[in-house]
């Protein structure tokens, strides 16, 4: 006899009707409609917030005069570049000097170009990039002679230019070419050199690395305090963004970071970093005024633009070239 199976007797609960493809169809629907408004308020959302974030920084920037953003990237990929060739092999620090000085130069020759002063690119940055490792492998006295070389090289070019030309210029625009072009290389390529020279010292790659900090105090105390409490031009002509409170700012800054890279980086006294920071907050402030007056005198608001949105290179060494004489003078007295 066959017994009933465990359970067996047990009446078996109904299925649910399975839904008809009409509501299937209903289902997918309504879930598509909630995906797509869903989808729509969060592109709405991220382009709220992407227009709040444009506003934003375009006001920052009519206010402050720079894209802070751009700034930052930028000097964050040119600290990395810098460092890594100065602390890992220094002579490489040689390719990034020449790379640095020969695109400067050649924005401050096209810069003059376009105001009508006819300064020869091509030897010109020749000049500043011969320099590079005459400084770094010679010395002074090497970085002194293709100086010199540098600048006869830009006349001769120049007045070659003048005497192959069928109409040639009067005589006081081609004085006015040979003194500009003088100027390019006393502006960048001598002040470049300083930084070169600098860099070859035992121990230099320090005190290249020490000012440069320094040098990015002054700009971001200058820049905190300008911004918040700036209310006294320094020199509305050349610079109106510039104020007394925003320098103030800047020395401070200076000398807290100075004192700071003296001691730990450098191994000298305290002292010698408030020394450090008073020159370099001056040096600093005065590049910036000098290339503000240059743009001004050739009536452009950027050297370049070598950086998009964001001006030159130029634009960007402006406080470091002086600087660079600052801290190798300093490296000479103190050191030496």
């Amino acid at each position: 006899m066959r017994l009933p199976e465990p359970g067996g007797d047990r009446p078996t609960e109904p299925r649910p009707p399975e839904p008809v493809p009409s509501a299937r169809k209903g289902l997918r629907q309504d879930f598509d409609a909630r995906a797509r408004a869903a989808r729509a308020d969060f592109e709405a959302q991220l382009k709220q917030r992407k227009a709040e974030f444009g506003a934003r920084n375009e006001a920052l920037t009519a206010r402050t005069g720079r894209n802070l953003p751009a700034a930052i990237a930028i000097a964050l990929a040119f600290a990395v570049v810098m460092l890594a060739a100065l602390l890992i092999w220094k002579p490489a620090f040689m390719v990034v000097a020449a790379f640095l000085l020969g695109v400067a130069v050649y924005e401050l020759a096209s810069a003059m170009r376009f105001a009508g002063r006819d300064v020869p690119r091509v030897p010109s940055v020749l000049a500043a990039v011969g320099m590079v490792p005459a400084a770094f492998l010679g010395g002074q006295v090497a970085a002194l002679f293709a100086l010199i070389g540098g600048i006869v090289l830009i006349a001769v070019w120049r007045l070659v230019e003048v005497a192959l030309t069928r109409e040639r210029p009067p005589a006081g625009h081609v004085v006015r070419d040979l003194t500009n072009g003088l100027f390019v290389q006393a502006y960048i390529t001598l002040l470049g050199a300083c930084i070169v020279l600098l860099s070859a010292q035992p121990r230099g790659e320090l005190w290249v690395i020490a000012f440069i900090l320094v040098v990015v105090a002054v700009d971001t105390g200058a820049y905190a305090t300008g911004l918040n409490l700036g209310k006294h031009p320094m020199a509305p002509r050349i610079s109106p963004k510039k104020t007394w409170e925003g320098f103030a700012g800047s020395v401070a800054a200076s000398i807290l970071v100075g004192i700071i890279v003296t001691w730990l980086m450098l191994g000298l006294p305290w002292w010698t970093g408030i020394v450090l920071g008073v020159l370099i907050s001056g040096s600093a402030t005065l590049g910036d005024l000098t290339e503000s007056m240059i743009k001004r005198d050739l009536g452009i608001k950027d050297i370049s633009s070598f950086l998009p949105g964001h001006g030159g290179l130029l634009d960007r060494i402006d406080s470091i070239l002086p600087s660079a004489a600052v801290a190798y003078v300093l490296f000479l007295v103190v050191v030496h």
